[in-house]
């Protein structure tokens, strides 16, 4: 399902973006008569024109996906590999993706992984002191997560310390290769805000599970050989709690994805999100276009790889 499901992604990217109020035609105009009178030269028609927009939408779509020739007489697009060009910087967009997804990937990593984290120990830990203080406070805790808004409390971090304490997150971002430690640093507080939200469905889904899986009889006889309790819940019970719960992570993707769209604002981080927002500012149809089916795909593979994960986590599933 995932080639037909693409498909009708697609169409609704394609459409969706040229819905958007605003005329990246008049924009531009206005962009260069500001910057070098050059917008009075130029004519709206003459703008389309050039770059393929006074086509009708059907043969703007099949130049986009490589079904029709394109301006060159070349078949180019999304099933050769090709998202188009920026209408404002003239480059490729999956130059522009390449160039931008390092700074995506690396705060996507750090979000998860202190999601996971502190979602894992938190769970576990409330399951098996079911009904404790301990049990309380992690599921309070869980709640607070879930329903503190990420920017809110990024806006928050920023502006408040900065008032009482003069101190405020570098937002000038650091390359890896240059400053290693430095380009860790700046991603750690946009990373645990994101993480921190994503672990509340995740603590709250660890521990509903483990309770369910330590009622079972095989976790019974395992109680009854003698066995500790820290190889119970390790050896036995974890792995088949965690299967709904890899459903979870593998479903929360696009809320990772659409947060680092905020994040990557606020904290002044040039990876994908950012760019999506730079772009549906300047009505950059292309990038828009592009980013959206890039992420589609993403979040497609990733439900796909977490179907496939049960298999290895559970033998009774069989693919054939």
């Amino acid at each position: 399902m995932i080639i037909p499901t693409i498909f009708l992604i697609t169409i609704v990217v394609f459409l969706l973006v040229r819905f958007i109020p605003g005329d990246v035609i008049d924009m531009m105009l206005a962009q260069m008569s500001e910057q070098s009178g050059m917008g009075a030269e130029l004519t709206a028609e003459y703008l389309r024109q050039a770059m393929g927009l006074d086509q009708p939408l059907f043969v703007q779509y099949g130049r986009w996906m490589g079904f029709l020739q394109n301006t060159d007489g070349d078949f180019k697009g999304v099933i050769q590999g090709y998202l188009g060009e920026s209408l404002w910087k003239n480059k490729p967009v999956l130059d522009e993706l390449l160039e931008r997804l390092p700074v995506s990937i690396e705060l996507g990593i750090i979000s998860m992984l202190t999601g996971w984290i502190i979602a894992l120990p938190i769970g576990i830990y409330s399951a098996i002191r079911q009904d404790t203080i301990v049990d309380y406070l992690g599921r309070s805790l869980a709640i607070v997560m879930l329903s503190v808004p990420g920017f809110w409390l990024a806006t928050m971090i920023i502006v408040y310390p900065s008032i009482w304490w003069g101190w405020t997150p570098s937002l000038e971002y650091i390359p890896f290769l240059e400053n290693p430690g430095g380009n860790l640093i700046q991603f750690l507080l946009p990373g645990f805000l994101m993480g921190t939200q994503m672990s509340g469905n995740i603590m709250r889904m660890v521990r509903t599970m483990v309770l369910e899986v330590m009622r079972q009889d095989y976790i019974r006889t395992a109680w009854s050989k003698g066995l500790t309790e820290r190889t119970i819940i390790l050896r036995h019970a974890l792995k088949n709690a965690l299967m709904p719960v890899v459903t979870i992570a593998g479903m929360m993707l696009p809320m990772l994805i659409a947060g680092s769209v905020i994040m990557e604002q606020i904290f002044c981080l040039p990876g994908i999100g950012r760019l999506t927002f730079e772009a549906l500012t300047q009505r950059d149809y292309p990038v828009i276009s592009g980013i959206n089916l890039v992420m589609a795909t993403t979040v497609l593979s990733a439900n796909l790889l977490t179907d496939i994960t049960y298999a290895w986590m559970d033998p009774r599933v069989q693919y054939r």
